[in-house]
């Protein structure tokens, strides 16, 4: 993710109003517009096995799947981001452009957004008091880490290789993690290690 260069400041209703007429997207951070970077052919790939994978399975539940271009309102007036896959099972969640009761986050990490990601976004998230799981999924190598909430509402660490099953508590799906990673190729040396 980076920046516009003039740092392009607004209020969080012109952003709302803004945002959608542009043809790049744009989150925005306690009344700076930041830019998003764009991704990879693996970093899509990954992104959209991951939505088909829940969007499939969740078709007859009244829960729903965006990829890429719907954003979440983490506090209001102060930060909207864009996850690459969210869900939402929540009826409240009406609005066309925003997911304000998120249920489940997936972030495919880039090396340039990782540490955002890791960092600065999973602390916004957690707050959410819809948030049940976040999902970082490595794209250059294969790896998934999975925050979940836990009844004490403490966040609790699961990581999950290429061979294992990824249960995702918060939609009740259990997905293969190979079927995450359909049609991405890891360099030998890196899968091995």
């Amino acid at each position: 993710m980076v920046a516009l260069s003039d740092r392009l400041l607004m209020s969080a209703q012109e952003y709302l109003v803004w945002e959608p007429t542009q043809e790049k997207r744009y989150e925005y951070w306690d009344g700076e517009v930041v830019a998003m970077s764009g991704g990879t052919r693996y970093h899509n790939r990954v992104s959209g096995n991951f939505f088909k994978l829940l969007d499939d399975a969740l078709a007859a539940r009244p829960c729903e799947v965006y990829i890429a271009d719907v954003k979440v309102q983490v506090e209001p007036g102060q930060k909207y981001f864009y996850p690459d896959v969210v869900v939402t099972c929540d009826e409240r969640d009406v609005d066309e452009q925003i997911v304000q009761f998120p249920s489940l986050i997936i972030e495919v990490l880039l090396p340039s957004t990782e540490a955002i990601d890791r960092g600065t976004k999973f602390a916004r998230y957690r707050k959410s008091s819809t948030l049940q799981e976040y999902v970082l999924v490595q794209v250059e190598q294969p790896g998934v880490e999975v925050f979940r909430r836990n009844e004490q509402g403490k966040w609790v660490l699961s990581e999950y290789s290429l061979e294992d099953r990824l249960l995702l508590e918060s939609v009740g799906l259990e997905i293969a993690i190979a079927d995450i990673y359909r049609q991405v190729k890891f360099d030998a040396r890196e899968a091995t290690d």
